[in-house]
């Protein structure tokens, strides 16, 4: 579908988004309404499947299919064998902390304000002699890219770092600190939840290794689906710890007594596929296709901007972090001078605005469907909340 006017994109969107009649919906950092055409997705495979239960089954590893492809695309990989559909980000994080070959005294490299999903696994690894090292974004007199770039050292086998902070919304240069990385020898793994379906993003442009997200934020999809990409190079390096019948070169050879794990990502992929999620993931991806991720960014970025024009003009509100243009995001987190957050974060959602309570304040994170207006309106009720 091509959109060519502002007009055509609004109507869309006006379709898509029935959320919009009952809520000020700015919680896509945590999750996502589903679109009207994932919604239909989901209503028709849950149709077929009533009124004719596996008839279509052969036709399902077809949509499945599809789906590395249209993602391979989306992300500028190489092949759409690089790309595994997992259940979320955590499980892709923790098939390359479980599984890459790590020696006792390696390094980890990440920052101080992670999601725990980016922590925990790599943590898991202290038994094995692997360091995780926690780096401040916030170094007086440094970027956030070189502070990270600075504690590189002979012993740091893998950067592991959110494309963007989820309380703070610090995006970070994706194309510096992979460069870095090749040019070290490092291992860089990106959790891409916070920017996938937000802003670009290029995995062989920015020389990412490993990178996953969720559908269920900026993506638009449903829980319990998620992007894994593996570059080519890593695929038979990282060891695997979980087996089924999926993850095999044959798996539609169920009386075949010998195996080998698959040579594409697939690999990774151990068990029955969540069709159902993949075909809602695939709906949501058309419409994020049909509006033009460069589109989505536009809106995106406008909407923050707006937002701390606002909160600058404020009387009662302050944004608790100012970071330039270029490392801002779709998130916008800020407190209110003269009540807590918890009090505003319930007061806001008694008040239809869905948000959420991050990194010291009340997150918005709003999407390409959010209006000036809505967000204004937001805002206003924000700041004039009093105890």
């Amino acid at each position: 579908m091509l959109l060519t006017t502002e007009a055509e994109l609004d109507n869309l969107l006006t379709d898509e988004f029935p959320v919009r009649n009952r809520l000020i919906y700015l919680n896509h950092a945590a999750a996502s309404p589903l679109p009207r055409r994932c919604g239909d997705a989901v209503k028709s495979f849950v149709d077929e499947y009533v009124c004719f239960g596996t008839k279509n089954y052969l036709d399902w590893s077809d949509h499945a299919n599809q789906l590395h492809t249209d993602l391979a695309r989306f992300i500028n990989a190489s092949s759409a064998d690089d790309i595994a559909l997992l259940k979320n980000t955590s499980e892709g994080i923790s098939v390359v902390a479980m599984g890459f070959p790590w020696n006792a005294g390696d390094t980890v490299l990440s920052s101080d304000e992670e999601f725990p999903s980016n922590r925990i696994p790599w943590q898991a690894l202290a038994d094995r002699g692997v360091q995780f090292r926690e780096v401040s974004l916030r170094q007086s007199g440094k970027t956030p890219e070189q502070g990270l770039i600075d504690a590189m050292d002979n012993s740091t086998r893998m950067l592991a770092i959110s494309a963007v902070q989820y309380g703070s919304g610090l995006r970070l240069d994706l194309k510096i600190l992979g460069t870095a990385c090749q040019a070290r020898n490092i291992a860089f793994c990106v959790d891409a939840i916070q920017m996938l379906g937000a802003l670009p993003v290029d995995v062989e442009a920015a020389n990412i290794d490993f990178m996953m997200a969720d559908s269920h934020k900026w993506l638009l999809g449903p829980e319990g689906i998620a992007l894994f990409y593996c570059r080519d190079k890593w695929r038979e390096r990282i060891n695997l710890f979980q087996y089924g019948w999926h993850m095999t070169e044959k798996y539609e050879d169920f009386d075949i007594k010998t195996w080998q794990a698959a040579s594409s990502s697939r690999r990774f992929e151990n068990g029955t596929p969540n069709i159902l999620g993949i075909r809602a993931f695939a709906a949501s991806l058309t419409l994020i296709n049909d509006i033009g991720i460069d589109r989505i960014e536009e809106r995106i970025l406008h909407h923050t901007e707006f937002m701390h024009e606002f909160i600058k003009k404020s009387s009662n509100l302050e944004a608790i972090y100012s970071d330039p243009a270029s490392m801002k995001s779709g998130i916008v987190t800020f407190r209110h001078r003269n009540c807590p957050a918890p009090q505003l974060f319930k007061y806001l959602r008694e008040q239809k605005i869905i948000c959420a309570e991050r990194g010291g304040g009340v997150r918005f994170s709003p999407h390409v469907y959010n209006t000036d207006e809505e967000i204004n309106n937001a805002l206003i009720t924000a700041n004039d909340f009093s105890i």
